[in-house]
């Protein structure tokens, strides 16, 4: 099966989950455990769309935690922002309520708010494999952002155990993802 159809394959598979709010409840687990002891104060994360993992509920607890704790800096979440130019995401600060926009394939993204740097970057993923390896949309976006972010933030896959591909070889341009989380927990690195 080529990537184009593999896509549109899974895509449909995770929308028809019968199973997938109980499947994001515990990835929404998965993701809080992962996150305890980290110390990262500015997560990027990304608008789910069509039927994707929503990281930003567990993201808003990690930050609303971060308050209650006596840090130095004020934990930030960020949601990307296209640059037409390079290709390449930004991330923009978002909260609960925060003014959005659409972006040109119709995703929301923050309007007007602060420019952030992501130590940590949530990544969606339609598909993954073993070594980290992620299929996405094809439009290689986080790709282009993951090589050209100094200094390289720590990379994260979130997606249904549906998306597993035991198989996946990546291509040229793919830059494995640093850790893998699904509804089990810890798909990549295996310990």
């Amino acid at each position: 099966m080529d990537k184009r159809a593999l896509r549109q394959a899974l895509i449909q598979q995770r929308l028809d989950l019968p199973d997938r709010l109980q499947r994001a409840e515990q990835l929404q687990r998965v993701m809080r455990i992962w996150l305890v002891g980290r110390p990262d104060v500015v997560i990027g994360a990304y608008w789910p769309i069509k039927g994707e993992f929503d990281p930003l509920p567990a993201l808003h607890r990690w930050k609303e935690d971060g308050e209650l704790l006596d840090q130095p800096q004020r934990r930030r979440i960020g949601l990307p922002v296209i640059d037409k130019v390079t290709r390449t995401l930004t991330f923009h600060a978002w909260y609960p309520g925060c003014p959005m926009e659409e972006d040109a394939y119709g995703i929301p993204k923050p309007k007007d708010t602060e420019l952030v740097v992501p130590t940590l970057l949530f990544v969606p993923c339609v598909g993954y494999g073993p070594g980290g390896w992620r299929l996405g949309y094809g439009g290689g976006f986080y790709d282009r952002t993951l090589a050209a972010l100094e200094p390289k933030p720590t990379s994260v896959g979130l997606g249904y155990t549906v998306g597993f591909l035991p198989d996946l070889e990546p291509e040229a341009h793919d830059i494995p993802l640093d850790a893998i989380l699904n509804d089990n927990g810890v798909v990549w690195p295996l310990k």
